[in-house]
C-alpha cells in the first residue's frame, strides 16, 4: 500500500489558509476524491466538553476516549509529545489525499497562502512550495494562483499526487 500524499497549506496568521480551505475542498469533492485535513494548532485545544461521559472518562484516566456514532467517530488521546504529521495520516483509512492546515516547520510539500494586505514577504523557500495561493506576484520559480482558484489548485493537486477519477 503507497503512501497517501500529505499536502500542507501554510501562511502567516490572518493570511487566508482557513478560507482557501473552504474552497478547495468542496472542489477536490466534486472530483470525486476522498480528503483528510489536519488543523495544527501550537497553542493546544480542547475538543471534550466538562460535564460528558466522555470528558469524565478522560478525567477518570483514560488515555484515549472514543466518541463514536452511526455517521462520525472522534478519538482524543492523551500524548506524551506531539505526533508527527506521518503518525496522524497512519490513523486514516480510505482517503486520497491529506490537506494539513499548519504545519509551516514540517517537512512536506507546501502550499502557502499569501494575501499582501497581511504580508509582502513569504514564510517558505521555494524548494519547499509546490504552489503560492495570493494576490501579489514573489520572484520564485513555482505556479502562482489567485485567491479564489480553487480549482487551479486543485488541478494541480490532481497532476502531481492523484490520478483523476
Amino acid at each position: 500500500m503507497s503512501q497517501v500524499p500529505i499536502v500542507s497549506l501554510v501562511g502567516q496568521s490572518g493570511s487566508g489558509k482557513t478560507t482557501f480551505m473552504e474552497k478547495l475542498l468542496p472542489e477536490l469533492k466534486r472530483r470525486g476524491y476522498r480528503v483528510a485535513t489536519v488543523k495544527h494548532d501550537v497553542h493546544g485545544f480542547e475538543i471534550d466538553q466538562p460535564g460528558k461521559d466522555s470528558w469524565r472518562h478522560a478525567r477518570a484516566g483514560a488515555d484515549a476516549v472514543v466518541i463514536s456514532s452511526p455517521r462520525r467517530m472522534a478519538l482524543i488521546q492523551r500524548l506524551d509529545e506531539e505526533m508527527s504529521v506521518d503518525d496522524i495520516a497512519a490513523y486514516l483509512q480510505n482517503v486520497d489525499i491529506v490537506i494539513t492546515e499548519g504545519y509551516k516547520r514540517g517537512d512536506k510539500l507546501k502550499i502557502e497562502v499569501s494575501r499582501r494586505a497581511r504580508a509582502s514577504e513569504l514564510i517558505c523557500r521555494q524548494e519547499e512550495l509546490i504552489a503560492i495561493v495570493t494576490d501579489q506576484k514573489f520572484p520564485l520559480n513555482v505556479p502562482h494562483f489567485h485567491l479564489d482558484d480553487a480549482a487551479g489548485v486543485a488541478d494541480l493537486l490532481e497532476k502531481k499526487f492523484l490520478h483523476a477519477k
